[in-house]
């Protein structure tokens, strides 16, 4: 995979623009959505919604920013950086949900990645029941892309989603929930890390085939799968939707293998491997 463009030491980066939660351990919220940004040669720039007390342990405690703060936060910077991408992950609130709604139909130009973080692997809510509906009934018809696994497809459906089986039909109940908001257009793609083999379900193309890794440092392949996919959708916007998913997964497939085993829990993943 060629993950960072050929000139890239002679070229403007694109300002790619992460809204997520701060993991202090950098396995996975802002700190790891930068650290993928750089890996494909893009300038990441970011939105905290939320502070995390966590490690590879696990979540133990979540403090929400003020959606006055993610509202002002998101104006700085749009009016001074010319954003390429704007990657949405873990919202924390209903109130910071509906600050980012505003914010992507002002910006509807450019491409939008939502991974709809629910709860963290430990059990922890990373986001409020208010903030559910809101997404479900709102900002689900702004977005370009959507990468629910298959509990976040469970949430955002209300159908039960355990296997393979039904993961088809729970991604197209959630398209036509995006169409009903006016979002015909949305690309739909079920990450299938909780299955017996690693792939991931594009609506329309169908599955993606992937490679599982045997290795503890799993921390964050959500984020980081969503962030390589708005980095290739704004570096290589000539490719398919297929072709952008199996580039997503071959950066996320090369970062677990590579990684180095760090903590006592799920470890972080070696996001910037394409810089070594």
């Amino acid at each position: 995979m060629n993950s960072t463009p050929p000139d890239a030491k002679n070229s403007v980066p694109p300002v790619l623009l992460t809204v997520a939660g701060f993991d202090p351990s950098s396995g996975a919220g802002i700190t790891a959505d930068l650290a993928v940004f750089s890996a494909f040669g893009g300038f990441g720039v970011s939105c905290i919604t939320g502070l995390t007390v966590q490690s590879t342990i696990g979540v133990s405690g979540v403090e929400p920013v003020p959606a006055s703060t993610v509202r002002a936060t998101l104006a700085c910077l749009a009016a001074d950086l010319p954003l390429a991408g704007i990657k949405i992950g873990m919202m924390a609130t209903a109130e910071n949900v509906w600050v980012l709604d505003g914010f992507c139909m002002e910006n509807r130009r450019i491409p939008v990645v939502l991974d709809p973080v629910w709860r963290s692997s430990s059990g922890r809510e990373l986001l409020d029941a208010a903030g559910v509906t809101a997404l479900r009934e709102s900002l689900l018809g702004k977005a370009g892309w959507i990468t629910p696994n298959l509990e976040e497809l469970g949430m955002l459906t209300g159908m039960a989603v355990r296997t393979a089986e039904e993961v088809p039909v729970a991604a197209h109940k959630l398209h036509e929930q995006a169409t009903s908001l006016g979002n015909p257009g949305l690309k739909v793609v079920v990450t299938g890390g909780h299955l017996d083999r690693a792939n991931d379900f594009l609506l329309g193309e169908g599955w993606i085939p992937g490679e599982r890794v045997e290795t503890n440092s799993t921390h964050g392949t959500g984020c980081a799968f969503s962030s390589a996919l708005l980095a290739g959708l704004v570096m290589h916007p000539e490719r398919t939707p297929a072709e952008q998913v199996r580039a997503a997964k071959d950066y996320l497939r090369r970062a677990l293998e590579t990684a180095v085993p760090l903590g006592r829990g799920h470890g972080p993943m070696n996001l910037l491997w394409p810089l070594r």
